[in-house]
């Protein structure tokens, strides 16, 4: 849209609206690709209920920003991201920048109920944990809103594919819980790379090695 994050970065660039052609166009470049990943005007975030588009509500302070915004604020603070999820995430999203944006705006893990094949595997290649509810648990049934806070203490030991991992989750008044996730990191190959932070720094690491 004209008034999104990536228009106003163009606009201050000096492009005019009639030049600013699609996402697929400008791919090679990070900054408006970055303010682009999750800008879909029929997005629903129900940390803003009632509302479509890339938007979200900034926790410490209630305001509601763009998703873009909001993100800058969190990476800013230092707070990594954690989005929740429902039914096949990712479905029509399985190009590259889909998961290449997600991790640059500084989420660090994803917890669905199911994966769009694709896009999962683009997450693990990009640094980003894919996890999963277990079956017949969803965000709903867990009383999960979105505001709390979520720590993996399993996630330095031994890793295998599709294990179950202890997710400890603070609610915003400072309860603890412990619940059961699955990892989907489905190969060894993902598992390697999720270790390296993607697949870009397993193969610099490979080389560099090798030297």
């Amino acid at each position: 849209g004209a008034s999104s994050p990536a228009a106003r970065y163009l606009e201050a660039r000096g492009v005019a609206r009639a030049d600013f052609n699609s996402y697929g166009a400008r791919r090679g470049n990070h900054e408006v690709m970055e303010r682009g990943t999750f800008a879909n005007i029929r997005l629903r975030n129900l940390l803003v209920p009632g509302v479509e588009g890339g938007v979200t509500r900034h926790l410490p302070t209630g305001e509601q920003l763009s998703v873009f915004e909001a993100a800058a604020r969190y990476k800013a603070a230092g707070t990594p991201l954690v989005i929740l999820a429902g039914q096949m995430y990712g479905a029509g999203s399985s190009r590259d920048w889909a998961a290449k944006g997600t991790f640059l705006l500084g989420v660090r893990a994803v917890i669905a109920e199911s994966y769009e094949r694709i896009h999962r595997s683009n997450l693990a290649g990009f640094g980003v944990l894919p996890l999963q509810f277990r079956p017949d648990e969803t965000r709903a049934s867990l009383g999960l809103t979105g505001e709390e806070s979520f720590a993996l203490p399993g996630l330095g030991g031994e890793l295998r594919p599709g294990q179950e991992l202890e997710l400890l989750v603070r609610d915003a008044g400072g309860t603890e819980r412990r619940l059961a996730v699955l990892l989907r990191l489905d190969t060894p190959v993902e598992l390697h790379y999720f270790r390296h932070g993607g697949i870009l720094q397993a193969v610099l690491r490979g080389m560099l090695g090798s030297n």
